[in-house]
């Protein structure tokens, strides 16, 4: 059996650390020290502001990788929460905590499955490697976290067989989802230029708003495909339209706005930004248009460790769970770069980022069990 004792200990150390993204404010070093004495060589990529942990455990054989990040969301008006953010607390079975979610839950759980699974010699380190990944800046710009673990893997030579990112992917139930794949996230800043004057001599003005509605009304109401049996239909929303002096008598010089497309494995980026251009010159406008492609889409075909996941949440946890594509992006998108398996698994993401974010207390415990017996199928089955 697990020690569920040690593992509210390190969940709570966890949450005492208030590493708001990307300052890990201690969490990371306080982690290698932890790994460092169950036996793991420790490697340190830090950049600039982001903190960087690779832990390896084994010398041959396929390398089974959890990924992870200790970095969390701020905590929004504190005085709204009924505990201490960073002091984990438990109320009615149910545990509050910032970052208890997304994702030092996961975090605490995985490392509480490895080093049992390792003291209980289930693990030979002649047949078999393990890692763990641990990234300060997932939550931020990502720009310094796992594509700096990515880089380094790479120069290493190291190719990752199977993946576990502890992100919460259940939704009503422990194991009622895992996610497969992600859709790419595609983001387009958007400057419409006008002619500035007074209202009520339109004839003497150009009103950007006036003539950017009729295309963004094509872009809203555009389908951009049907998805397919693994990704949801691409989506495009506004995120922000801006325009005007603040006053109720000129008409603005100029009009920005910003849109974002989860899209799916239909398309590529360049596919996108071309539709959406052909509908802007269509309506004969005039303006300028940046784009960041910060995802790309990817998914997992079937294989060993999609076998392994359900078969241990199913035994586990009674449950079969989806396979989906949906939410956020997540750093799979840099992973699959190495890797050739990659499934997501942890806990609820219904109280993410929230004020009060919770789970329930039982679950903790499950996920450390399921983690651990996934562990076992994969390097005994």
């Amino acid at each position: 059996m697990l020690d569920q004792q040690k593992l509210h200990e390190l969940t709570s150390k966890l949450i005492n650390f208030k590493s708001i993204s990307p300052n890990q404010d201690g969490c990371i070093d306080y982690l290698q020290q932890v790994l460092t004495d169950s036996g793991f060589t420790i490697s340190r990529v830090d950049r600039n502001n982001t903190s960087n942990l690779i832990a390896k455990i084994g010398n041959t054989g396929p390398l089974f990788a959890y990924a992870g990040h200790i970095d969390v969301v701020p905590t929004g008006d504190i005085s709204q929460w009924n505990f201490d953010p960073f002091t984990l607390s438990e109320q009615d079975n149910k545990l509050f905590g910032r970052g208890i979610a997304d994702m030092k839950g996961s975090v605490a759980a995985f490392i509480i499955a490895v080093t049992k699974f390792i003291k209980q010699d289930f693990f030979n380190p002649d047949n078999g490697q393990i890692a763990i990944l641990i990234t300060s800046d997932e939550e931020a710009s990502a720009t310094d976290g796992t594509p700096v673990i990515v880089e380094y893997l790479k120069s290493q030579n190291i190719i990752i067989d199977y993946c576990l990112i502890g992100e919460p992917s259940s939704a009503n139930l422990l194991g009622d989802s895992i996610k497969v794949g992600r859709r790419g996230s595609l983001t387009g800043f958007i400057e419409v230029q006008g002619k500035q004057g007074h209202i009520a001599y339109p004839e003497l003005c150009i009103n950007p708003i006036h003539t950017f509605a009729p295309a963004l009304n094509e872009l809203i109401l555009t389908k951009w495909d049907n998805g397919n049996n693994i990704f949801p239909p691409t989506s495009l929303q506004i995120a922000n339209i801006n325009a005007g002096l603040g006053v109720t008598n000129v008409i603005a010089n100029t009009l920005t706005s910003s849109f974002n497309f989860r899209y799916n494995n239909l398309y590529n980026a360049n596919d996108l930004k071309q539709k959406v251009v052909a509908i802007l010159n269509k309506h004969d406008i005039k303006y300028t248009i940046k784009w960041v492609n910060s995802a790309k889409p990817f998914y997992t075909d079937p294989g060993k460790l999609l076998k392994v996941v359900t078969k241990s949440i199913k035994q586990q946890l009674g449950l079969t769970p989806q396979q989906k594509t949906d939410g956020g992006t997540s750093d799979g998108r840099f992973l699959i770069e190495i890797c050739n398996e990659i499934i997501e698994f942890g806990l609820s993401n219904k109280y993410i980022h929230q004020i009060n974010e919770h789970i329930n207390t039982k679950d903790l415990y499950d996920l450390a069990k399921t983690y651990y017996l996934i562990l076992n199928k994969i390097f005994n089955d």
